[in-house]
């Protein structure tokens, strides 16, 4: 027989709501004379860092950033974005990180979408923002400009030493909002993916057990943080008291410098900065093995190789801006070891399994039925959980499309292994992913025909060393009225640069099926032939 008050009927309330605001706090006091950060010849402790912070907070205030304000950031990887980071939520506003290679009208459409009240940009981006804020006039968000290494007129140093330091205000809700993290565009038009303290809090720790980052560490920022906040990386680097080192540019003798002069042991990349990696002049095996964390297309098998042999250990994961970055990983098991090289190289192209704190991944029918797990049924790969988004920002139309029943849809095609190992196989919604990159091909052909001698077009991707994959583009034409590097310029000025399609190709017809849908399979054989 068991006691009443085993069980009381009213409980006592302890807890505390999940945010990744808790982290800074915790290694400022753990942690107060160890490096939180390097930026060059600058650094900081995380004492030090969280006075930064504070005065962020108080610099963010006096500017009017109050409750549920949005303030966009539009960066490199400097130590001005990790301290927006904390700084926004903790002043109760919401971060919009921005993707640094946008175009001014990509710039004004996302800006005037969220709203944003104030935007801290990087006095490089001027020539692309400034179109952008005059674009919105009266509607464009007041701007804090930041120099490289805080140097003589950069406003946000400026903004940090005139401010009164501020206590960071926690959420009362871990279901608040703390970002809105934009996507490239699948269907023409970024979407706003919103993120809340209690999936970052969650995700970050999920980062923490996948990447085995301790103390001991230090991760070398070569990974966008305006990508899905640094795939939670800006949080769960904190959160185990290492060190962040700041790389505004990928340039492989400065990845070099950082993994010999400052002991990085973890980084995270696209395809394409591997090759970087892995051709620069100053690449040469390390002592010690780092852990790079891969997203997107698995990279081929020979780079892999050649990866390792420098003594970087590569791990492939997957995910979607919507689940916060990655959410399933190629868990590496040790009894594949001893497989041949062939069969170990298949196993590592897997998208994998869910993260430790992601739900499982399922892949379904039409029905929202398991498909069979025989490697082989095609099925659409969908999600649910902590770390998924609570729905697109002022778009409920796209949530509800997203979410139908109960689950969120990726658009991904994929098969189930008999092994519970999820790979893909196909994307429902066309995107090309280039460096790291998603490009919507529906974008570029949107682009693409608002040229008047432009008829019919259809955009694929195609198999590339370097990026993974690049957008071609075959284009029927209105008699000869462009050429394919006029066309490539025409969509340039519309796009960003990662966007325009690698080649243009003039043809007298697009394949077709009888109904009159084009058959972009046929192209995509065509573009990697």
């Amino acid at each position: 027989m068991q006691h009443e008050d085993q069980h009381p009927a009213t409980p006592a309330v302890a807890d505390a709501p999940l945010t990744p605001l808790s982290f800074l706090l915790r290694s400022a006091d753990v942690w107060a004379e160890r490096t939180a950060v390097v930026d060059g010849a600058r650094s900081w402790t995380w004492a030090e860092h969280l006075e930064r912070v504070r005065r962020a907070v108080g610099g963010l205030h006096a500017r009017g950033v109050g409750p549920g304000d949005r303030v966009a950031a539009a960066l490199p990887n400097v130590p001005a974005m990790l301290e927006l980071h904390y700084a926004v939520p903790g002043a109760g506003g919401v971060i919009v990180p921005l993707n640094t290679r946008l175009a001014a009208a990509e710039y004004a459409y996302v800006l005037e979408h969220c709203g944003a009240r104030l935007l801290v940009a990087w006095e490089g981006l001027r020539d692309a923002l400034q179109p952008a804020l005059d674009e919105l006039g009266d509607a464009a968000p007041d701007v804090v400009w930041v120099l490289p290494d805080g140097g003589d007129g950069c406003e946000w140093e400026a903004l940090l030493a005139d401010a009164t330091p501020r206590d960071l205000a926690l959420p009362e809700d871990e279901r608040a909002l703390l970002s809105v993290n934009y996507t490239s565009g699948t269907t023409g038009r970024p979407k706003g993916v919103m993120v809340t303290h209690r999936g970052s809090y969650l995700h970050s720790l999920g980062v923490i057990a996948e990447a085995g980052l301790s103390v001991r560490s230090a991760y070398l920022w070569t990974l966008p943080m305006f990508h899905c906040n640094g795939w939670a990386y800006v949080w769960a680097v904190t959160a185990t008291g290492c060190k962040h080192v700041c790389l505004p540019r990928v340039e492989g003798g400065a990845i070099w410098r950082g993994l010999r002069d400052e002991g990085i042991t973890h980084l995270c990349a696209a395809p394409t900065v591997i090759v970087t990696i892995v051709e620069s002049p100053d690449a040469a095996p390390l002592e010690t093995p780092v852990s790079l964390v891969v997203g997107g297309a698995p990279p081929a098998p020979a780079l892999i190789a050649r990866a390792e042999e420098l003594g970087i250990r590569i791990t492939h994961m997957y995910g979607l801006t919507e689940t916060y970055g990655p959410f399933a990983v190629c868990a590496w098991n040790p009894d594949w070891d001893d497989r041949p090289e062939e069969e170990r190289s298949r196993l590592r192209a897997r998208q994998g399994v869910g993260t430790i704190v992601s739900e499982r991944l399922r892949v379904v029918d039409e029905e929202l039925h398991d498909v069979p797990r025989d490697g082989v049924s095609l099925g659409e790969v969908v999600m649910r959980g902590n770390n998924v988004t609570i729905g697109y920002y002022r778009d409920p139309e796209a949530t509800e499309q997203a979410f139908r029943g109960g689950w969120f849809h990726s658009g991904d095609l994929g098969v189930m292994h008999p092994d519970g190992y999820v790979e893909l196989r196909d994307r429902l919604k066309d995107v090309v992913i280039s460096g790291g990159e998603n490009i919507a091909t529906i974008e570029v052909e949107q682009a693409l025909n608002a040229h008047p001698a432009v008829s019919e077009v259809a955009v694929v991707g195609a198999p590339d060393e370097r990026w993974g994959e690049v957008p071609v583009a075959y284009v029927v034409l209105r008699g000869d009225g462009a050429d394919p590097e006029e066309l490539r310029a025409f969509v340039r000025e519309r796009l960003a640069g990662f966007k325009v399609p690698k080649r243009v190709e003039i043809v007298d017809a697009l394949p077709k099926t009888g109904t009159g849908k084009i058959q972009k399979f046929r192209l995509r054989e065509r573009a990697a032939g």
